[in-house]
């Protein structure tokens, strides 16, 4: 495969993307209340998603003799910084705490749209990043779902 370096790095960018999205619902779920366990084992259960997606890409990338990717994206970074000055300004609601974490899956969809773009894809590659991005838009929908099942949440803080 004379692409196999460009597959290799797209590969790279969801497993890093995946990492991101492992380190932001852990930072979530240690600061989210014990009492919120709705909310805490929907966040360990996406945390867990990754890993699994992760093993799956990481198989690939060394299938294809690459290296694979074991750190971050600097977006990730950067979106986990604002989403702690953001939770220092909205008290820890339910609403905020939720609404952080579609913007974390809407830039997983996003990662996830930009890879499959790519016409270099072998057709294996191209199955396994699908059957993730709808694996992580079935996350996306479940967050929006909490999102619109919320009443006066601003009058709600995490610990009710």
């Amino acid at each position: 495969m004379e692409n196999k370096d460009e597959v290799i790095e797209i590969l790279n960018d969801l497993i890093m993307i995946n990492n991101d999205r492992i380190a932001g619902y852990e930072k979530v779920y240690d600061e989210t209340k014990e009492i919120e366990t709705d909310l805490r084992a929907l966040f360990r259960s996406l945390a867990d998603d990754s890993k699994a997606h992760i093993e799956r890409l990481t198989e690939k990338v060394t299938e294809l003799g690459g290296e694979p990717a074991s750190g971050t994206m600097a977006s990730g970074k950067l979106y986990r910084i604002w989403m702690d000055i953001r939770a220092v300004f909205t008290f820890d609601n339910r609403l905020a705490v939720l609404s952080n974490a579609e913007g974390g899956e809407d830039a997983a969809q996003k990662a996830y749209d930009e890879a499959l773009k790519s016409d270099i894809l072998p057709e294996d590659v191209r199955d396994l990043i699908s059957s993730q991005k709808i694996a992580l838009l079935a996350a996306h929908d479940n967050i929006k779902k909490q999102i619109s099942e919320q009443k006066d949440v601003e009058r709600y803080p995490l610990t009710s």
